[in-house]
């Protein structure tokens, strides 16, 4: 499916004056870093690993990294001063035109072959961001916003390598691991209360957020309890012990039929090993930690583990509210910590730990008082993925508009394996809820 359009350069009312624009050299610098960053991902890996399709979910990684090239190419040459030609290359590397189940029977390139087209794309851009003369009325180019959302859509392909990767055939990957956490106490348990009232949800950002984070509006929301913590591998081992999964009174009717086609025991990577269980990140193997957030569970697994602890998921706008509500100034920060942007310093992002943490490894806490909202797993919440008020498709339908309604859950948070470009407080990820390659765990609420 090719779409032909021009953008629209209507406007949301701004709560602030646009931002600034990053330099020339500033955005040279991004790219050549996220694509130096893609590179450290497949390096080490045959032609044949890049070729597999190591998962019918997912792509050979090999296609991937050609997405990412020709996208790059789409938007920061042929349709960088609009109108809109295409929203995504057509050819083998449209993900409409060819589904995932027959991408490995394309003819895809070499990685040498690969690689020598990454840099004559690269040439192109970069030549073209040296031409580019700024215009702020067209919406591409406002603050900068085409080049982070190529940014941004390389950080997103990196993930979902690293989904495939974990789910490679033959031998495990040899992630390239350069962060270590640092040694901290857990952090206090329990739960923590949002007393409720009026607050924004969403942003009115136009440099960086995606269509589906706009526009920010104002929500009612009652009194609500939250796990200061994601679920950790501990209670969830608690869950499976108690009979978990096959009590059918905890599973909603579609998380039964889930549930019964799956024949799921236990989260995505868990083996028995004895009395105890052991699980898989990447090339290492190891006893669960109970420590550490439960990851690759799917929805239906977070309900009923939320049901059997005598709680619930939170909607979306309760997380959002939890992670970024102020009261205190009556102000949303961009992150639970502030508005400084988030780094592996901060919380556990940026891929190069391959892990989940402890919980309480790191001490950044949202404005109630939970703590790794952003990082290590990605967050289950009982919201369909649907449009704000107000919300305007740009500069691409196919981007999230096709995919409003209740096929979808949203997941917010961002997970280990998320680079720091691509999560913030009102990042809207979604799935669907039988999904579990995904980096996804989850923390429980209740009604006050």
């Amino acid at each position: 499916m090719t779409v032909s359009r021009a953008v629209s350069s209507s406007r949301s009312p701004r709560s602030s004056p646009p931002a600034e624009r990053p330099s020339k050299n500033a955005i040279a610098e991004l790219l050549t870093e996220a694509r130096e960053r893609t590179l450290l991902l497949i390096s080490g890996l045959s032609d044949e690993d890049l070729h597999s399709q190591h998962d019918p979910l997912m792509s050979p990684i090999i296609w991937d990294v050609g997405h990412i090239a020709h996208f790059e190419e789409l938007w920061l040459t042929q349709n960088l001063d609009g109108p809109i030609e295409f929203s995504e290359m057509p050819g083998m590397y449209n993900p409409f035109e060819h589904p995932r189940a027959e991408r490995a029977s394309l003819t895809l390139p070499t990685l040498q072959e690969m690689l020598k087209r990454l840099s004559e794309i690269r040439i192109r851009v970069l030549d073209c961001l040296d031409k580019l003369k700024w215009n702020d009325e067209n919406p591409l180019l406002e603050g900068g916003y085409v080049y982070n959302m190529v940014l941004q859509h390389e950080y997103q392909h990196n993930e979902t390598i690293l989904q495939t990767l974990q789910l490679k055939k033959g031998e495990p990957y040899r992630a390239p691991r350069a962060i270590t956490f640092p040694r901290r106490p857990i952090s206090p348990g329990g739960s923590v209360r949002f007393d409720g009232g009026r607050v924004t949800i969403g942003t009115n950002d136009r440099t960086t957020a995606y269509d589906n984070e706009r526009p920010a509006h104002e929500l009612e929301l009652p009194a609500f309890l939250i796990d200061r913590n994601p679920v950790t591998n501990g209670r969830f081992v608690d869950f499976i012990s108690d009979n978990g999964y096959g009590r059918e009174e905890l599973w909603s009717p579609p998380g039964r039929r889930w549930l019964a086609e799956s024949r799921a025991v236990a989260p995505k990577y868990w083996t028995r090993d004895g009395d105890g269980w052991i699980t898989r990140v990447m090339d290492i193997t190891r006893p669960v930690d109970a420590t550490r957030p439960v990851c690759h569970v799917c929805y239906y697994e977070a309900e009923a583990f939320a049901k059997w602890d005598g709680k619930r998921l939170p909607s979306e706008f309760e997380w959002e509210a939890a992670a970024s509500w102020d009261a205190s100034t009556g102000v949303a920060r961009r992150f639970p910590w502030g508005n400084s942007n988030a780094d592996a310093r901060i919380a556990n992002v940026d891929q190069l730990a391959f892990d989940t943490a402890p919980v309480g490894t790191y001490t950044n806490v949202s404005p109630i008082g939970c703590y790794g909202m952003v990082g290590d797993v990605w967050e289950w919440t009982s919201s369909d993925f649907n449009s704000y008020p107000g919300f305007e498709s740009f500069p691409y339908k196919e981007y999230s508009e096709e995919f409003f309604g209740s096929e979808y859950k949203v997941l917010r948070g961002g997970s280990w394996a998320t680079r720091p470009g691509a999560i913030r407080n009102t990042f809207r990820n979604w799935d669907y809820p039988i999904r579990r390659q995904i980096f996804s765990g989850f923390r429980c609420a209740q009604d006050a």
